[in-house]
């Protein structure tokens, strides 16, 4: 099974989770529970822009609870809003006030709903060393994963993408 956290997008051979019951969602839950899947029973999880809604103290446990459920060799597709590129784009002295509401917003959350806020900004040495507590073997950065449309490739302003995306390795 291939498990997309937090889709919307339906694609063959991936299952939905969502924390909302939402059309196309092929389970309901919340990443930092995922005691309905069984320890390696999963060939693949994406997870795009969802890890930052955890809150900082669930941070370890979530990550391992995805490493649990992972098959060995199996991999973990995690995209998260990179704070050293929005910080950039943020601080930027010819940023109109617009783009820098908006990056705001992608720093700590949309808040359109009661699951849209962010509780950790996520840069790569802070990703790196949390995934490696979790268990992975290895991780490497990667420009697009080319599997969902979505904020994984969003590239807002002047063609920069706001994404750090990494492929975890169980």
């Amino acid at each position: 099974m291939k498990l997309h956290i937090g889709g919307k997008q339906q694609k063959e051979g991936w299952k939905i989770l969502n924390i909302q019951s939402k059309d196309g969602a092929d389970f309901i839950g919340d990443i930092t529970d995922l005691s309905q899947f069984n320890d390696n029973s999963v060939d693949e999880v994406y997870a795009s822009h969802v890890v930052e809604h955890v809150d900082q103290k669930q941070i370890k446990s979530t990550l391992k609870g995805i490493h649990r459920i992972l098959k060995e060799n199996g991999k973990f597709y995690i995209s998260v809003p990179d704070m050293d590129i929005l910080c950039r784009i943020f601080m930027a002295k010819d940023a109109p006030i617009k783009v820098k509401f908006h990056v705001m917003r992608m720093m700590f959350g949309g808040q359109t709903d009661k699951y849209d806020y962010h509780y950790f900004g996520w840069n790569y040495e802070f990703l790196k060393d949390f995934i490696r507590t979790a268990g992975f073997k290895s991780m490497k950065r990667v420009e697009s994963f080319g599997l969902f449309d979505d904020t994984s490739d969003f590239a807002p302003y002047n063609n920069v993408k706001i994404s750090l995306n990494v492929i975890a390795i169980k």
